[in-house]
């Protein structure tokens, strides 16, 4: 209802205009307007107002003819003066606000209302005002001191009136007829240090808006100005003087129009380049090393808009530059360079690349370094040609690896991805600046630009084996041979004692990246290891496989030497497990570990045998005296629980894995007595009973299987001592060696966030514990498996701890477990060819002396189980003398 008021009375207002004088059209329409802001308001911007294009012409020419008396005849700062106090909101008469909002409000309409207001010669006044309220900042009033220049709401809707306005072609257009548009331009390049301050802002906005909006007459007027030029002369005048922070933003505002007006017509980026526009630019971003230093990334926006622009001023050029065809080789199996149709986003304007690469090279600011290599990234991004179109042409990553080395930290990191980009995205091997990064390494001016430099190969290596040809014939290989064999020498020489700067920061990263890319250039390589052995560089190598930090690369590489000589491995890996003290637990881990991936390999298992390997792990074992007791003494004590068992399961792997279809060293093994060495070293972890008499029960309360047990003690809430738990976990472990299967489990790598222990709560009762996934697969699977025994003494290393399956307080658990355990044996004896395996391997009578006890005494509650498996076994009747 109040819009349809309000256009009757527009209406009304129509008809009467043609028989009123100037005057009282004005204020019959101003008299209006308070009405319509008010509807507009109250509807939410919402407009149901069929005549609102003409009442858009009607406040558009009012407002003009008001700016224009306002300016009439009057000097700048007056003219200016009074545009402020006709839009200002604060006045007694607000005619010129009501005005200027209406047009604020109208001009977000639709495009036809705007054509209107566009029509109406207010964007030539607009620029007028825009023009004086940026060169002119107003003096402080001599009354209060204090300016009208804080009225932000009245310059917010002008400058919004303005982009609306200018963001249309008509609107440029219409523009041009002022002639204030050169002026004003040449204003920001030549009084940016004296203009209003709260209008700098706001005239960079409006002029960015004009600049997307250019036309092809746009062009021919700024062109037929020299608006260009004279703006970049009055630039370098102003380059020693303006703070750098300033600068930027008054030539970003120039080399947006610059790169704005391209896509239309090249007028104006020749007129740049012919006046000195990139000496400029060159001049401006070199100011920022001291201009600028330490600015956060994005700190400076006009910083960024100027690279921005220059970047994309690299594709900006008539002539589409060739690429030579000159491949180095050789090359990957999937590169590919066949130089395709254009993309339109080659690189063309190699004068704009060079300023990058000029200001890259002769600066250090840490974040304007940063910008350029991203920008660089972009530019290869764009078109994968334009890394061959440049490195052909100007050769910037080429020259920037000779100073890299000068360059901050985080630049050299950024550097060296980008290089590596180059292989791993491009799949291009850049041979020369390859050359080049290896010259660093050798040079090694600047330790952390090394390390970086050699991390960029090693990620580079890891790619494809080629680069283990490429980087031996280069010489790579060698130089970080001797480089190794120098600081095995220095680690020998200060062994027990502390090196200070080696030991710590860069240096000792350098030689652990160092092994880590000799690791890598080995592997998959016979060539390269047999140089390595060549070079006399194993005694040196083993060097380091005390310290933690290079123990994984260290290892790699014997384990790469294993190909080419097993015997040599072995010896190295179970001399050091022998020679490993009893503390040196992570070392006895990793050792083990790698010795597992080589017994994967049958061919190993001779040599293994050979250098003592069986000894090498029981002695292991036997160092563990005590470990597993509780409460643990001595230095177990600060060993967790979980630790020493996860050392007790890998040594019992090893073992396993040397046995496994080696008919040799399972007779070895057992003929040499090393099945009743297992038995008792295990014995004497602390978890199995060895004092004396047990207490026997007449009865038993509860009779669980053996898979009860470990379901019962690893995966419900009941809980459990934890010697039992420990005694479980062994003979778990030896229930799969009776299998030949424990050397598949990866059972630790599983559970090792499951049972993480301190040494404080190691050897605490747990009051709950969580079932365990992981562990009830492992056992459920044990229990699904064919039971054929594949090594009888493991079976005899079951029997001989069973008597030991015991604990002073706990006697009724201790003779359930002990039922339990030897009802699972005879399970295992049930099918005949197990039987015949246990008959044949001559183990019976180990097996009979360590039950002797229990078979004699009816009362023993192993009597009855174990009678039961020596009744299974006498069927076979394979030796009847030892069993009678």
């Amino acid at each position: 209802l109040q819009w349809e008021t309000l256009a009757r009375q527009f209406v009304e207002y129509e008809q009467v205009v043609p028989f009123l004088i100037a005057e009282e059209q004005k204020r019959r329409l101003l008299d209006f307007l308070p009405l319509f802001l008010k509807a507009w308001e109250q509807s939410a911007g919402i407009t149901v107002f069929p005549n609102i294009q003409l009442l858009a012409s009607e406040v558009a020419k009012l407002l003009t003819k008001e700016i224009k008396k306002n300016l009439n005849g009057k000097p700048a700062e007056e003219a200016r003066l009074a545009l402020e106090q006709l839009l200002q909101q604060k006045r007694e008469v607000e005619d010129g606000h009501v005005l200027l909002k209406s047009v604020y409000l109208l001009s977000q309409t639709d495009l036809r209302t705007l054509g209107n207001i566009i029509g109406s010669g207010l964007p030539a006044a607009l620029m007028q005002c825009l023009y004086l309220f940026f060169t002119f900042p107003l003096k402080k009033s001599s009354d209060d001191g204090e300016t009208s220049e804080d009225d932000p709401q009245t310059r917010d809707m002008l400058v919004q009136i303005m982009h609306n306005i200018y963001k249309e072609e008509q609107g440029v257009e219409e523009l041009l007829a002022a002639d204030k548009l050169q002026s004003l331009i040449i204003a920001t390049a030549s009084l940016w240090d004296q203009c209003s301050p709260a209008w700098k802002v706001p005239t960079g906005r409006v002029l960015r808006t004009i600049s997307k909006a250019q036309t092809k007459n746009s062009i021919v007027y700024l062109q037929a100005v020299d608006c260009i030029k004279i703006a970049i002369q009055n630039l370098f005048k102003l380059a020693d003087t303006l703070p750098a922070h300033d600068m930027c933003e008054a030539v970003s505002i120039i080399l947006c129009f610059v790169k704005d007006s391209y896509p239309i017509s090249s007028a104006l980026l020749t007129e740049f380049e012919t006046n000195d526009g990139y000496q400029l630019l060159l001049k401006l971003l070199l100011r920022q090393v001291w201009g600028c230093e330490g600015l956060q990334e994005n700190e400076d926006p006009y910083l960024e808009e100027i690279l921005d622009m220059l970047t994309c001023l690299t594709t900006c050029g008539k002539t589409e530059l060739k690429v030579s065809g000159n491949i180095a080789h050789p090359q990957l199996p999937h590169f590919d360079f066949e130089p395709t149709e254009s993309s339109g986003m080659t690189v063309k304007n190699l004068q704009a690349f060079q300023v990058l690469q000029s200001v890259f090279q002769r600066s250090n600011d840490v974040h304007l370094c940063r910008r350029i290599l991203a920008a660089i990234g972009t530019i290869w991004a764009w078109d994968a040609v334009n890394f061959f179109l440049l490195e052909w042409t100007l050769q910037p990553i080429n020259q920037f690896t000779d100073i890299i080395h000068l360059k901050p930290h985080t630049v050299q990191v950024q550097f060296f991805k980008l290089v590596e980009s180059v292989v791993l995205d491009m799949s291009y091997i850049p041979h020369e600046i390859l050359k080049k990064i290896q010259y660093l390494v050798k040079e090694n001016i600047v330790p952390f630009c090394t390390l970086t430099a050699l991390q960029c190969l090693l990620n580079m290596t890891k790619k494809d084996l080629l680069f283990t040809d490429i980087f031996r014939d280069s010489g790579l290989l060698g130089l970080l041979l001797a480089l190794l064999r120098k600081q095995a020498k220095i680690l020998r020489k200060s062994a027990g004692t502390q090196v200070i700067g080696l030991e710590e920061g860069t240096e000792k990263e350098l030689n652990a990246v160092m092994l880590k890319m000799v690791a890598a250039l080995t592997v998959g390589s016979v060539r390269n290891t047999v140089v390595l052995k060549d070079y006399g560089m194993v005694p040196y190598i083993k060097i380091f496989l005390d310290d933690e930090c290079y123990r994984s690369a260290t290892l790699s590489i014997l384990e790469q030497l294993s190909v080419i000589n097993y015997e040599e491995y072995m010896s190295i890996v179970i001399g050091a497990l022998c020679s490993s003290t009893q503390g040196e637990l992570q070392l006895k881990l990793d050792l083990l570990k790698s010795l597992l991936r080589i017994l994967d390999s049958p061919k190993s298992h001779s040599a293994f045998r050979t250098c003592s390997g069986f000894n090498g792990l029981l002695s292991l074992l036997s160092d563990m005296e005590g470990a597993l007791q509780d409460p643990p003494s001595g230095l177990w004590a600060t060993v967790g629980n979980n630790c020493i068992l996860e050392l007790v399961f890998y040594t019992l792997q090893g073992i396993t894995a040397a046995l496994h279809l080696d008919p040799v060293n399972s007779n070895f093994f057992q003929k040499n007595g090393l099945f009743e060495k297992m038995a008792e070293d295990l014995g004497t972890l602390g978890c199995f009973w060895t004092q004396g008499e047990q207490q026997i029960h007449p009865g038993l309360e509860k009779t669980r299987t053996f898979a009860e047990f470990l379901d019962a003690a690893f995966c419900s809430s009941e809980p459990f001592p934890r010697w039992l738990k420990n005694c479980i976990w062994i003979l778990n472990f030896l229930d799969h060696m009776v299998k030949g299967t424990l050397h598949l489990e990866s059972y630790f790598k599983e559970i090792q966030t499951e049972v993480e222990e301190t040494s404080t709560n190691d050897w605490e009762e747990p009051q709950a514990q969580e079932e365990h996934p992981s562990y009830r697969s492992f056992s459920c699977r044990s229990e699904m498996r064919d039971t054929a025994i594949v090594h009888p003494g493991a079976v005899c290393v079951i029997v001989r701890l069973l008597p030991k399956l015991y604990k002073e307080g706990h006697s009724q658990l201790s003779q359930e477990i002990q039922c339990a355990v030897a009802d699972h044996v005879l399970s295992l004896v049930k099918s005949e060819k197990s039987r015949q395996v246990m008959c044949s391997s001559g183990l019976l009578s180990t097996i009979l002396m360590s039950c002797h006890d229990a078979l004699r005494d009816e009362s023993h509650p192993l009597h009855l189980p174990l009678t039961r498996v020596f009744e299974k076994l006498a069927s076979q009747a394979i030796e009847p003398d030892v069993l009678r």
